[in-house]
């Protein structure tokens, strides 16, 4: 039986014993889970939208993992990070990914791209997808990016037009077609 002193220094003055055994064989089971938890590497995840938002892509993310040996929970800890659609938030984001010492950050989109580029030069950053990694100068070309960023990118030269032709084929009455971009977000900016 724990004396009362020792209750009192773990904090829990006036605590029943019972009571005191609920919180500590807690504490004693969750504490192995946490010290193998914080054993496994560590990849971080920067998403500019939220978690229900990018579930179809997290949920292929991490099928495409499990296909080559790695498993959350099990030999591999993954550090969610998601800008709810703001991208003043991704510097922050990829900061708290940096603090966590993961051992790379994959990225969705050309701004949270930045964002990682602009806070390490030495954690790999691997692009999910990004607009012109080159035109926005993200990277110095595909071949060879350079830097500690590699990855693939959304962009393709042939993709507007084969675009128009299918709507030309779906809808042949279009007279008028409108694109709307963010001119905010670099994934626009070189089109």
């Amino acid at each position: 039986m724990i004396t009362d002193t020792l209750w009192r220094l773990l904090g829990f003055d006036g605590a029943t014993n019972e009571a005191a055994a609920v919180i500590l064989g807690r504490a004693a089971t969750a504490w192995p889970f946490t010290a193998i938890a914080e054993q496994l590497p560590r990849i971080g995840v920067l998403i500019p939208t939220d978690r229900v938002t990018a579930e179809l892509n997290l949920e292929a993310f991490l099928k495409g993992l499990r296909e080559v040996g790695y498993v959350e929970g099990q030999n591999l800890a993954v550090e969610y990070r998601f800008a709810d659609g703001r991208d003043d938030r991704h510097p922050e984001l990829a900061a708290e990914l940096v603090q966590l010492s993961v051992k790379i950050i994959v990225v969705w989109g050309t701004p949270a791209g930045f964002a990682a580029k602009n806070t390490t030069a030495t954690i790999p950053i691997v692009m999910a997808t990004a607009g012109d990694p080159v035109g926005t100068g993200l990277v110095s070309s595909l071949a060879r990016p350079g830097g500690n960023i590699t990855g693939q990118s959304s962009i393709a030269p042939d993709m507007g037009e084969k675009t128009l032709g299918l709507l030309r084929e779906v809808a042949p009455k279009a007279y008028r077609v409108a694109i709307l971009l963010n001119p905010a977000n670099a994934f626009s900016t070189p089109l």
